[in-house]
């Protein structure tokens, strides 16, 4: 079994190549260049360090979302496209669950955290039960005060993780008080190599079932569905 996972949902970006139960290649960057530029490139370049065949791999996970639009377009057609000419199962893996497995180790809740502009966040609530992620709350898209203010509501200590964070802290640390920790810097990149772990649990899909997981429409395309209803007065 030889897994490729790709991340390009957000802004950091990574590839990871799993062998059996070892990961023989990772990589992860959090700079502001182009992933459409990047992926690719970097896809052939850990394959050829890791002396891996595109033939021998074996399935591709791929973080469908939510996140950036065009970051979750790209990796998710780059990955459909390369499942489909090696005919190999493609696992979609949310992009959160991906995040939120940097707090393997914390006893309490995860809430991973993405940026989604105006007050807004992409979310979820998870936990590790043993080795195993668990879904608490559903992936969201949420005012960041109507959020915490549910997460007030729990009695465990929640940790925050996301290089997002650090822009909703001090409404977090508001709401929350002693209920919150926040992950240590390091913590913040979303790990490929966790992303190929988490699909290596899951169903197999092929590549034509998988498809990007928004959770909420472009901004264009609200203006364009408003219009469309406005003509039809």
């Amino acid at each position: 079994m030889t897994i490729l996972a790709i991340d390009t949902s957000n802004y950091p970006f990574g590839v990871a190549l799993i062998q059996e139960d070892r990961v023989i290649g990772e990589y992860i960057t959090y700079i502001k260049k182009n992933h459409s530029v990047r992926a690719m490139p970097a896809i052939e370049q850990i394959l050829k360090d890791c002396g891996i065949e595109a033939k021998e791999l074996t399935k591709i996970v791929v973080a469908n979302g939510p996140g950036s639009y065009t970051g979750v377009r790209i990796g998710v057609t780059l990955a459909k496209t390369l499942a489909w000419s090696l005919s190999i199962p493609l696992i979609p893996v949310s992009s959160l669950a991906t995040l939120a497995s940097s707090g393997r180790y914390f006893s309490g809740y995860i809430v991973p955290l993405f940026d989604a502009r105006r007050g807004q966040v992409y979310t979820g609530l998870y936990e590790f039960q043993g080795d195993q992620l668990v879904c608490k709350e559903e992936d969201r898209n949420v005012m960041l005060e109507e959020w915490v203010i549910k997460l007030k509501e729990l009695d465990k200590d929640i940790l925050f993780v996301g290089n997002d964070v650090s822009l909703h802290e001090n409404k977090i640390q508001e709401v929350l008080g002693k209920q919150v920790r926040i992950a240590t810097f390091v913590s913040h990149n979303p790990r490929p190599s966790e992303l190929a772990y988490i699909g290596m649990g899951l169903k197999e899909t092929t590549a034509h079932e998988v498809l990007p997981n928004y959770i909420r429409m472009a901004e264009a395309e609200v203006k364009w569905l408003e219009s469309q209803k406005n003509l039809n007065k």
